[in-house]
This record gives structure tokens, sequence and C-alpha cells, in this order.
């Protein structure tokens, strides 16, 4: 869910300006789950641009503040969150840990890197959401620390029914600053893309696993 339309419109402005976010139906990438996608998101690029990377971090604490009020800490998804969740949990001047997409090998073995203690609320930092599983791991990592997950903050969602699905089953509030329908309707607004490329893209959400257009593949992964 998106709190604010003119922010959401704006981070998709942000977004495609740096190509964070890459928009090619006519020359789709391949992402590692195989899917065919006219879509390619690394938010990890904001970090390199100080303008933008400060217009997300104070508007999502903002809206952390608005929606759940004030964390105990906030915690960043390992790897692509671990900047952007560092830097609003300094500008809301809060404790930050982050969480491993396992527990290391070697060492203590954490799977929570930072010190947080049990039942301490937490807003868990995320950069982007495809289904969510990866996300929810995080978070069960939390709760099995026995620390209150109060919900999820991230840059950018695609939308897909499948992780709201997945979020539902979880019982995770999410709430994102842009999402696939306000791309979009930026992305045509700039002309970044035409009418007919804004349609090819609404296609390819609904059934993103098996959109299989016949035209050449651009084999960059996700």
């Amino acid at each position: 869910m998106i709190l604010n339309k003119e922010t959401a419109q704006k981070t998709a402005e942000l977004l495609l300006q740096i190509n964070a976010i890459k928009l090619q139906p006519q020359n789709p990438f391949i992402w590692a789950s195989g899917w065919k996608s006219p879509i390619y998101c690394d938010n990890r690029i904001t970090l390199s641009y100080p303008a933008i990377r400060n217009f997300i971090r104070e508007h999502m604490a903002a809206q952390i503040e608005e929606i759940y009020g004030k964390p105990d800490a906030i915690a960043g998804v390992a790897t692509g969150a671990i900047g952007i969740g560092a830097l609003v949990a300094d500008y809301l001047n809060l404790p930050f840990c982050y969480i491993r997409p396992e527990a290391k090998k070697h060492g203590r073995q954490n799977k929570i890197e930072g010190y947080i203690e049990p039942h301490q609320t937490v807003v868990v930092v995320e950069d982007l959401i495809s289904t969510g599983k990866s996300s929810l791991l995080a978070v069960d990592a939390l709760r099995e620390a026995n620390v209150n997950v109060k919900g999820m903050m991230a840059i950018f969602s695609y939308g897909f029914g499948i992780a709201s699905e997945n979020f539902k089953k979880a019982d995770v509030a999410l709430h994102t600053l842009s999402n696939y329908d306000s791309l979009l309707l930026q992305a045509e607004k700039s002309n970044y893309i035409s009418a007919s490329e804004a349609k090819l893209l609404s296609q390819w959400r609904k059934d993103p696993e098996h959109w299989n257009p016949k035209m050449k593949v651009n084999k960059e992964k996700a």
C-alpha cells in the first residue's frame, strides 16, 4: 500500500531518472527465477546519488512514523536494504540491525547483525518487494528472536498478487514509497514509454511467470 500518491510519483520519477529502474518491454530481461521481465530494478543505485537517497530516507522515515509510530529500532534486509535502512535509522536517531538470508557458517553464526533486545519494536526496511518471500524470512528471524515486528516499509513493489497473499498469511503490514502502477503512470507521462508499451507492461504484471512475448530477450540477471 502507498500512503502518498505525490510521493509515489516522485519516487518513480527519480528511480527512472538514474536507471535504478529500467523498462524494456521490447527487449525484456531474464530474472534469476527464469521469468522474462520488461522491468529491471536495482534500488541500491540510489545510494550513489545523495539528493535522491536523502529524498528516500526522509520520506521513508516520515511514513514509518506516520503509519507505525516511532519503533525502538530499524532493521534492514540484507543486502539490498542495509544502506537505506541505516540511513533511515540515522535520520530517526534509532538503533539499526540487519538480517542475513541465512546464519553465518562461522564465528558467532549470527543471522541478525547488530544488537536488538527481545520484545523491542522494530520496523523492517526493504528496497524491493517481488514475491515477498525473502523479505518475510527476515521477519521470521526477528520473531524467532522475540522481537515485535510492527511492519515493513519498502522503496518499491511490483504489486504481485502472490506478494499480497504472502504478507497477509504472515500477518505483516507492508507499505511502499512507490509501486508498479505509479511507475507506469509516471513513465507514460514523461514519455519514457508509449501508450502501447504501457499496455504491454500492464499485461506482464497480470501473469509474470508465463509472460513470454515473441521478442529478443536481454539476459541481464536480477
